[in-house]
């Protein structure tokens, strides 16, 4: 998932990188937010060219992975994209002020800013594989579900409603207080 900086010109260049399942694999050593299973390879796709001695880059990450719902716990397919646009100066003899920074710079060439938009490199080549993983961190959701409307287990019995209902009457009430009304009456019966 290298960008060769020298063969950069003022006309796009494409590039376009496969997540096969041992980068998969290595992705989830580095960042444990990934799911464990990919239903298919993802795939990082971009345009890289100069913008006078800066560097543009422009593309997108995108795939299939295999989750767990967060109310039913069925597995299902979750396909995914998000959209990056960077614009990268040359670093220079500057160095970054936090080390996880410095860190980055020296190792992948790249150091993205604050503003994620933003950013340095420096050396002969652009190395956008954590670069990667965090694009796909960022377009997984928060809290999987398999579909929106999505019922859940009952707090009953377990049973998973989206495909059956289950022998449970549940207790309706007006009031979300009436669990409260009957905790009081039987402290009121305990102390007579």
């Amino acid at each position: 998932m290298k960008i060769p900086v020298n063969r950069l010109t003022e006309s796009p260049a494409s590039f376009s990188f496969q997540g096969d399942a041992a980068w998969w694999h290595s992705a989830l050593a580095t960042e444990s937010g990934l799911p464990g299973e990919r239903a298919e390879a993802v795939r990082l796709f971009c345009q890289a060219q100069r913008i006078g001695d800066d560097i543009g880059l422009e593309g997108g990450v995108d795939g299939v992975v295999e989750l767990e719902c967060g109310r039913c716990l069925a597995r299902y397919r979750h396909r995914f994209s998000e959209e990056f646009r960077f614009v990268l100066e040359p670093a220079g003899n500057r160095v970054p002020a936090d080390p996880e920074g410095a860190a980055a710079l020296s190792r992948d060439g790249l150091c993205l800013g604050d503003e994620l938009e933003a950013g340095w490199f420096q050396g002969s080549e652009i190395d956008l594989g954590s670069i990667f993983v965090e694009l796909v961190s960022l377009a997984l959701p928060v809290k999987p579900l398999c579909r929106e409307d999505c019922p859940g287990l009952c707090a009953g019995c377990g049973a998973n409603l989206a495909v059956a209902g289950c022998g449970c009457g549940e207790i309706k009430s007006d009031s979300p207080f009436a669990v409260l009304a009957g905790i009081r009456g039987d402290l009121v019966r305990g102390d007579d």
